[in-house]
């Protein structure tokens, strides 16, 4: 009986574990754009760490309306010389760029951005599907190949 409820338990924890979103994938905010810490570390020469939240709880609340995207914590970065040398854009842009309705959702690595105005920098995408998402067309952006 023992064997069976640990048997029971191990394959419960293995499905639930491949059903997580892309934990390798380790979203980043600077200058109230979404972006991932991959990106910005490419950037180090104009970027630097302000601080890194591991909780939602610990959030300022700038990044509050993020907590349930960013569950397992997020970094804060700031330019360096308070010049933003990326290229920034609204959900609803790149909605429009893929013939979607500008305010339907976008999915990033599975989690949902209701709010199209939500800004992220275009160089996270790495590969990007539209999908028939509860009646809609709908976005997924990925961050990996």
């Amino acid at each position: 009986m023992k064997k069976l409820l640990y048997s029971f338990l191990l394959l419960s924890s293995a499905a639930l574990f491949a059903q997580q979103k892309n934990p390798a994938v380790k979203f980043a905010v600077a200058d109230n754009a979404i972006g991932t810490v991959e990106l910005f570390n490419t950037k180090k020469n104009a970027l630097q760490v302000l601080k890194v939240y591991n909780t939602p709880s610990g959030f300022p609340q700038s990044l509050k309306k993020y907590s349930s995207v960013f569950t397992k914590g997020v970094t804060e970065y700031k330019f360096k010389n308070g010049e933003n040398i990326l290229d920034r854009m609204p959900l609803s842009s790149i909605n429009v760029q893929y013939n979607i309705p500008a305010d339907n959702p976008v999915f990033i690595e599975g989690y949902e951005f209701t709010d199209t105005n939500t800004m992220i920098y275009p160089e996270i995408k790495k590969r990007t599907e539209t999908k028939d998402y509860n009646g809609k067309k709908t976005l997924f952006i990925y961050t990996t190949e």
